[in-house]
């Protein structure tokens, strides 16, 4: 496969663009039904991403032949934590194996930004998020949040 996993300004169109892919699944899989454009852009600017950018952060993006497949962000949440969010990969492109790359450019990029341990949160719905972080080594902990969406708790040891 000829994969480039690249950071990247979550400002750029191509950022944007894939941040509102994955918002748009992950809502749609939520509600059980599409989302509305309105609703797309409600979410989105409830969690824009700004935070995945240097100093504490960064955004990923995972290109196969130049076109985007998928995408991983990570940022500092306390000395020496850092968070995993929007893994995402394209329909078209699942079971090619951009995620665990993607998931691998994150925790590299966590580990520059000085965290020793990864952390994540993410939903019921999605078994195929979980069955891939508990493929790559994240286990399944207490609570540390309460955020809304959030139903399961994931960490990693980082080195």
């Amino acid at each position: 496969m000829n994969w480039k996993i690249t950071q990247i300004d979550v400002a750029h169109p191509a950022a944007v663009a894939i941040m509102r892919e994955y918002m748009d699944e992950v809502a749609s899989r939520y509600y059980g039904r599409p989302i509305t454009e309105a609703e797309l852009t409600y979410y989105v600017a409830e969690a824009p991403g700004t935070d995945l950018v240097a100093p504490t952060g960064a955004f990923l993006l995972g290109r196969r032949d130049g076109k985007v497949a998928g995408c991983a962000g990570t940022r500092v949440v306390a000395p020496g934590i850092s968070e995993l969010t929007k893994v995402f990969v394209k329909p078209e492109h699942r079971g090619s194996g951009i995620a665990p790359l993607l998931v691998a450019a994150a925790e590299d990029a966590a580990l520059r930004l000085g965290s020793t341990l990864m952390r994540l949160d993410t939903r019921h719905d999605l078994v195929e998020a979980r069955a891939l972080y508990a493929k790559l080594g994240y286990d399944e902990v207490e609570p540390f949040n309460d955020e809304q969406f959030a139903e399961h708790w994931f960490a990693k040891t980082l080195s």
